[in-house]
């Protein structure tokens, strides 16, 4: 696959993320109204790879990143194009640049409106819908009754849910989990002694976001994400779920969390979602580019 690529009245380059001025990445995410900042691209480039277009003197069109979690599965996220490049063929580009890099492993991405054609055509198949819940956090919190215990868990203590969420997402994400932990709280709903569900708030964007929460039911994972709200309080808080309908999705409505946009779940090689009775379940995305 060219490295290069001419689009009409100028040529763009592919160089590798980390060889990028972190400032031009938070520039191209503001061009499209992303609300990542610079942080939160350390954060992803620390997490995985990824590919950026630049022009001649350096200026940045484009992103593409992929995150591998083990040799057989990776999600891909901050696909970003210009307008300008979107429409002469950019993204195509970097995605066919980025595919070449996974090689054989099965993958899935959280696609936009305007992206979901051209992963379409890549081979990619829907299956699921994610709502991307914000706002600022109400004052009263709708909580029902807790059955269970609620307890913080320290970052050095993360192999106690590696197991559950390894369940619940379906491929060992340790690495990912310890890179989110650094600066997260975390909590643990726990019954009889056996962690059943935990969940992460960090600082991102303009606000935090909730997430990964992972649950067996609709009901501890609404406790899992009001820890976290309680302290949350009139702040801004972003919640990723594929929870449309049902107690969940109710419980994020009423605590101020109103759905601002919608992408969709997409795979290429295995299924990525495959939910069962009784068993854990991701409730909450770490974020759309890490799924």
């Amino acid at each position: 696959m060219q490295r290069s690529v001419r689009l009409k009245s100028f040529e763009l380059v592919a160089r590798d993320i980390d060889d990028v001025d972190v400032k031009l990445l938070h520039a191209l995410s503001i061009s499209v109204r992303w609300p990542h900042r610079p942080k939160d691209w350390e954060l992803l480039r620390r997490a995985g790879r990824g590919i950026v277009a630049v022009d001649g003197i350096g200026r940045v069109f484009g992103s593409a990143m992929w995150f591998p979690h083990g040799n057989d599965f990776a999600t891909i996220g901050l696909v970003i194009t210009t307008p300008r490049t979107q429409a002469q063929g950019g993204g195509r580009w970097l995605m066919d640049l980025v595919l070449k890099e996974c090689g054989d492993r099965s993958l899935t991405l959280n696609a936009t409106h305007a992206a979901y054609p051209l992963y379409v055509s890549l081979g990619f198949t829907a299956e699921a819908t994610v709502y991307l819940r914000q706002g600022e956090v109400l004052q009263t919190l709708p909580v029902p009754n807790l059955d269970g215990e609620l307890k913080a868990l320290s970052s050095d203590r993360l192999k106690e849910i590696a197991a559950l969420d390894t369940r619940a997402f379906g491929t060992n994400r340790e690495r990912l989990l310890a890179l989110l932990s650094e600066d997260a709280s975390i909590y643990t709903l726990s019954r009889s002694g056996e962690i059943v569900g935990y969940s992460m708030c960090r600082e991102f964007g303009g606000g935090f976001v909730i997430g990964p929460i992972v649950a067996r039911d609709e009901l501890d994972a609404i406790h899992l994400t009001a820890v976290h709200l309680k302290n949350l309080i009139g702040r801004f808080v972003r919640v990723d779920s594929r929870e449309k309908d049902g107690a969940f999705a109710e419980f994020l409505q009423k605590s101020g969390l109103d759905i601002a946009e919608s992408v969709t779940t997409m795979s290429k090689g295995r299924r990525f979602l495959n939910r069962e009775h009784n068993e854990p379940w991701v409730y909450g995305l770490a974020s759309h580019a890490f799924s």
